[in-house]
């Protein structure tokens, strides 16, 4: 049995004892046994723990007093200048139209040469005006209408055309209307070029001219409304095979322009734009300053760290498992936004009119202590996220929610042939003069064949060599080659240029069966496509109509253009220099 000890401070002092221990514990004892009041940790006084807080000046740290209303001032500028590039004029933008179409919109190929297509479009003029016509009080009716076919006509397919003889739906198509149905097409230019619509019609009064006469502004505002077409070239650069054009919106710095450089076709979005330079002459009044009171909300997101302390966090998101390198830069970012500022992010309302650039021109924000701040950008660098360059503001173009997209008219694959050392232009999908897609291959195989029945073969009893000399072996007619070129000035950058295969039957050149591949072929220019724009992956164009409805309800169709990334390198079996076995 032990002493006890009289003197406790010195002996701890003086270590006579220094097997002694000291416990300090606190601990509650609740006298029920459910535990859920005391797991809560409740605390009584809530606003004198906020308030002291406050009063030392712990808010003024990151993880500060949270916001209870913000009001901001933003100033919406709508888009009201367009300029197709390279070199296009600068036009106004309406309000009404979604900006899709205005960038992707194609002229209507109504001819390949001196060869009509697109017969689809041009019967569908021709039934227009002749029901227009039709229902006009124009005496001897009948006779005005048949009047109008034999001055715009169809004529009979000529048996020597291969485009139209050598596919079977083409020949039977146009025979079936030949001297039937009008071209409505031709009625369409005569009167867009400002002519008369009873021009060339005999035997019709003054009165029966004047009301043919009025029509005719009604067919041309029918079609120009069924399909939107642009007045010029539009916003398709063929030589890097993307959409380049450029908006403006009047804004309280002056005048702010964007440019769109690289837009494949699509969906539109404020990613496709970049600062630029220069004006659109848009100069105009700038809208007034929209300001609003609103509530921020703390911004939410799956597997984000709970404020508390004592909560159970699920498991559905491990953030342990993401293994990072020390030069993964993207990764670390979002670890440590992900673990360390996620609580720091408020989400604000801000509703704008779609087809405008916003701008804020300020915020103040009030906290739980009525402490009221004025909120100013970061420094340098600046937050730079959905802002188009060193200007602050946010773009929402003047899209649309939806769009359905026809089938491919047009399509070509650009692919590398190592092999040979060219780049062809493969078309997978061809444009009949029907208006028809048909598969390229196809088309082509149909082609040939009626050249080769046209053509008289070598007589039989002709002698010839056991071994023959091929100077060229053939392709399929659908792939047009482009052919390395230096650009001009240059000795060391190469360009790619549109060139002809002769065809196996007579050795006349091959002709592009697509618009796409016949840029500046009827008018006898040189196509040149830029090097970079054909990787080893390739390149895919297709071309096709879409239809949209906008906000106000209008029904808007247009010719568009879309690039995709194609499918890898081919190979043409092109070889020159052979010997054939002809026994």
């Amino acid at each position: 049995m032990t002493e006890p000890i009289t003197d406790l401070a010195g002996a701890l002092s003086r270590r006579e004892f220094p097997t002694v221990g000291v416990w300090n514990r606190l601990e509650g004892r609740p006298r029920t046994t459910d535990f859920a009041r005391a797991l809560r940790a409740e605390v009584r006084d809530p606003l004198w723990l906020l308030a002291r807080q406050w009063q030392l000046g712990e808010f003024r740290a990151t993880d500060g007093g949270s916001p209870v209303t913000a009001t901001y001032s933003v100033v919406a500028s709508p888009l009201t200048r367009f300029r197709p590039d390279p070199g296009g004029p600068a036009g106004s933008l309406s309000a009404d139209r979604p900006l899709e179409t205005v960038v992707e919109r194609r002229p209507l190929p109504f001819t390949f040469g001196a060869d009509r297509i697109s017969f689809d479009l041009r019967l569908s003029l021709g039934r227009r005006w002749l029901k227009l016509a039709g229902r006009a009080p124009v005496q001897h009716r009948r006779d005005v209408l048949a009047h109008y076919v034999d001055r715009y006509p169809i004529a009979v397919p000529d048996p020597s055309d291969a485009r139209q003889v050598a596919h079977p739906e083409v020949w039977a198509g146009l025979q079936a209307v030949a001297g039937r149905r009008m071209d409505g097409y031709l009625l369409y230019q005569h009167v867009k070029g400002g002519g008369h619509a009873s021009d060339g019609i005999a035997g019709l009064s003054k009165k029966d001219r004047d009301t043919l006469d009025a029509l005719g502004p009604r067919l041309t505002g029918w079609f120009d409304q069924l399909i939107d077409q642009p007045d010029g070239a539009g916003a398709w650069d063929p030589r890097r095979l993307e959409h380049r054009f450029s908006v403006a919106a009047p804004t309280p710095a002056g005048e702010r322009v964007l440019t769109a450089p690289e837009y494949p076709g699509g969906d539109l979005d404020w990613h496709a734009f970049s600062t630029g330079d220069g004006s659109l002459g848009g100069a105009g009044a700038t809208p007034a300053a929209l300001n609003r009171t609103v509530f921020p909300a703390p911004v939410r997101f799956s597997g984000m760290p709970l404020p508390r302390w004592w909560a159970v966090e699920d498991g559905k998101t491990n953030f342990a498992a993401v293994t990072p390198d020390s030069t993964d830069l993207a990764r670390l970012i979002f670890l440590e936004f992900a673990l360390v500022y996620s609580n720091d992010w408020y989400l604000l309302p801000c509703d704008v009119p779609a087809g405008t650039f916003a701008s804020v021109q300020g915020l103040a924000v009030t906290d739980v202590f009525g402490e009221r701040r004025w909120i100013t950008p970061t420094g340098t660098p600046q937050w730079q996220m959905y802002t188009l360059g060193e200007n602050p503001g946010l773009l929402l173009p003047p899209g649309t929610p939806k769009v359905a997209t026809g089938p491919a008219l047009e399509e070509v694959s650009l692919v590398r042939d190592e092999s040979a050392n060219m780049v062809w232009g493969v078309e997978q999908t061809v444009r009949l003069a029907t208006g028809d897609p048909r598969p390229g291959p196809e088309a082509a195989a149909e082609t040939l064949a009626f050249r080769r029945r046209r053509h008289t073969p070598p007589s039989p009893d002709e002698p010839r060599a056991p071994i023959g000399y091929e100077l060229m072996t053939s392709v399929p007619e659908n792939w047009i080659p482009f052919i390395p070129v230096h650009v001009p000035d240059d000795n060391r950058s190469v360009q790619l240029r549109r060139a002809a295969m002769p065809s196996e039957v007579d050795a006349t050149p091959v002709r592009p069966g697509t618009a796409l591949l016949r840029e500046g072929f009827d008018d006898d220019q040189a196509y040149y496509i830029n090097e970079e724009e054909v990787p080893r992956t390739g390149t895919r164009l297709t071309a096709a109509y879409n239809r949209t409805r906008t906000r106000s309800g209008r029904v808007t169709v247009w010719l568009t253009t879309r690039r995709d990334t194609g499918r890898g390198e081919r190979t043409s079996g092109l070889a020159f220099d052979t010997l054939t076995d002809n026994t």
